[in-house]
């Protein structure tokens, strides 16, 4: 029987290098998938993954099961990961004149964003239903990492513009998915 991701994370912090390979096994290719969507190299999606590693051995990043899934937390380490590799890319070309807001409290729920990596094909057939420029934001600030101060500057709208496009394709994308789950799953249509 395969041990649960929680017991797995409590050996790694004793030490266990056997139960961090596991967590490597199982993991390696959603965040992978996930690096690569929002860096759009191999070799800044090898180094996002290494790095997420490295904070979860040296306990740099923490998880707590009383919060939720570590399938969520690790996507959320690898997220931010992602954006700072993306970042530091950036400051090697230009200086950035924004610095990214962890606490911000309008953002989308990470919950959400793991459910469409694990629904892959069923969240792609909802996205084709957003309207075009909501479907341009979600996928420059969860794919490309942009903030969302550099999306509203990009698109030249505003920034409430920005969060309210977020919040509203988001909201319909859950729509959407609950129709498909409903209908049984995705069409090949």
């Amino acid at each position: 029987m395969k041990e649960r991701d929680y017991d797995l994370y409590l050996k790694v912090l004793e030490g266990d290098k056997q139960a961090l390979e596991e967590i490597y096994d199982k993991y390696e290719k959603l965040l992978y998938s996930f690096a690569y969507k929002t860096c759009g190299q191999k070799e800044m999606s090898e180094e996002v993954m290494q790095e997420v590693f490295i904070k979860i051995w040296t306990q740099k990043a923490t998880y707590d099961e009383a919060k939720g899934k570590f399938s969520s937390w690790i996507i959320t380490v690898a997220r931010y990961t992602a954006i700072d590799v993306l970042r530091k890319k950036e400051n090697q070309n230009y200086a950035l004149d924004e610095e990214w807001d962890a606490t911000n409290e309008q953002e989308p729920s990470v919950e959400d964003l793991v459910e469409w990596k694990e629904r892959g094909s069923m969240i792609r057939q909802a996205m084709k239903q957003l309207p075009k420029e909501q479907k341009k934001i979600v996928t420059l600030f969860y794919f490309k990492g942009w903030t969302q101060q550099r999306i509203a500057e990009g698109l030249d709208v505003s920034l409430g513009t920005v969060k309210s496009r977020i919040r509203l394709a988001l909201k319909r994308l859950k729509k959407e998915l609950a129709t498909i789950e409903e209908k049984g799953g995705v069409s090949d249509a």
